[in-house]
């Protein structure tokens, strides 16, 4: 049976809605994706933080999700830490998108059976919203975060174009208006509707 982990990546929040303070507000999307992953039931799920996020990351764990301490936010210290513990596919995504759902994450790992790395692009504020890969990482994919990233880039060191699939994107809460594009009738993300008044 394949083993897969979701690992949700604390990336950097420069930015909080009018009124709520930034730490609550990232602290608070965070918690969301944790949630999420830690109900999925084809994958396992884990924490990705840099030393200075080791804090938020025990805040907002499960009892027994895997942390994976990484010098700084970029994606393949995580793809390697995931290889060590034995998996066989991993995606990494970012932890400001509170309201994405569970079947973005399916779309996400689904193409590794054909494809080397998938990923999804982080809606209008650009970036990326997770990066997915059979493990060990191919050792042509380049390391990037998810703020710069983008699949033509990650395209320009694989061998084939073709090596990189591109799945359904997911807005990350990068700025003001992205809030205009919470759905109120999506499930989850109570931390973060709790913050906006519910």
């Amino acid at each position: 049976m394949t083993r897969r982990v979701v690992v949700a990546m604390l990336v950097p929040v420069p930015w909080s809605p009018p009124g709520v303070d930034l730490v609550a507000w990232r602290t608070a999307m965070a918690e969301d994706v944790v949630d999420l992953l830690a109900r999925l039931a084809q994958a396992e799920a884990a924490i990705a933080a840099a030393p200075g996020d080791r804090a938020l990351a025990e805040e907002i764990a499960w009892p027994g999700m895997r942390i994976y301490e990484i010098p700084a936010p970029t994606v393949l210290p995580v793809l390697r830490a995931a290889a060590e513990d034995g998996f066989d596919q991993a995606a990494v995504i970012a932890a400001d998108a509170p309201d994405v759902p569970g079947m973005t994450l399916g779309k996400l790992l689904r193409p590794l059976d054909g494809k080397a790395v998938a990923v999804a692009a982080g809606g209008p504020g650009g970036g990326l919203f997770g990066v997915a890969t059979s493990l060990p990482a191919p050792e042509w994919l380049a390391d990037h975060d998810l703020d710069q990233g983008s699949a033509p880039a990650l395209r320009k060191t694989a061998p084939a174009p073709g090596e990189v699939t591109s799945t359904p994107q997911w807005r990350r809460l990068r700025g003001p208006a992205d809030l205009a594009t919470l759905d109120p009738a999506l499930e989850g993300w109570e931390n973060t509707r709790a913050l906006l008044g519910g």
